[in-house]
């Protein structure tokens, strides 16, 4: 699959938490770093996500901010 998004991290699923409408997905992209990750319950499903499995987050934003 190719994307347009140039921020691609691969990682590891840690936890899962599933909601209403939106799950939330932590993934440890290394070094004990967390990014989380909400989507559609749907997703989730779709994609058959668990605990354990390789992915791939992917940071697609208009604006990237630092904070200190």
């Amino acid at each position: 699959m190719k994307i347009s998004a140039r921020n691609q991290i691969s990682g590891t699923i840690v936890g899962i938490t599933p909601g209403a409408v939106n799950g939330s997905i932590k993934v440890d992209i290394g070094s004990g770093t967390i990014v989380t990750a909400n989507i559609t319950e749907e997703a989730i499903k779709e994609l058959g996500l668990a605990e354990g499995e390789t992915v791939t987050v992917i940071v697609k934003a208009s604006d990237v901010m630092i904070g200190k």
